[in-house]
């Protein structure tokens, strides 16, 4: 089993036992998020095989961290395990740990 933290500096800004890893991204569920992290602005990209990208910047302890999160809202049919599903970058910092199950 596979669990993941995502952190900025000292604050947790999501934990999961259900990361989905793809392309060395740790893509989390939105429902492990903490509540105010995420603020939506207008940036977008696209993936040849993921689609369009979406993304987030991270305000936590009064800083904020442009576009550092993304997500694929409506994901290509090869990519659909990230389906509600949000990614970091750009300062975030995430560890994955492997226990025994």
């Amino acid at each position: 089993m596979t669990s993941a933290t995502a952190r900025v500096g000292d604050t947790v800004i999501a934990t999961t036992d259900d990361p989905v890893i793809v392309e060395g991204n740790v893509y989390f569920p939105e429902s492990d998020i903490a509540e105010g992290v995420l603020v939506a602005n207008k940036a977008k990209s696209l993936c040849f095989w993921k689609g369009i990208a979406s993304y987030y910047d991270v305000a936590t302890d009064g800083a904020t961290l442009r576009s550092a999160a993304f997500t694929y809202r409506r994901p290509s049919p090869l990519a659909r395990r990230i389906k509600g599903r949000v990614a970091f970058w750009n300062g975030v910092e995430v560890s994955t740990d492997r226990t025994a199950h």
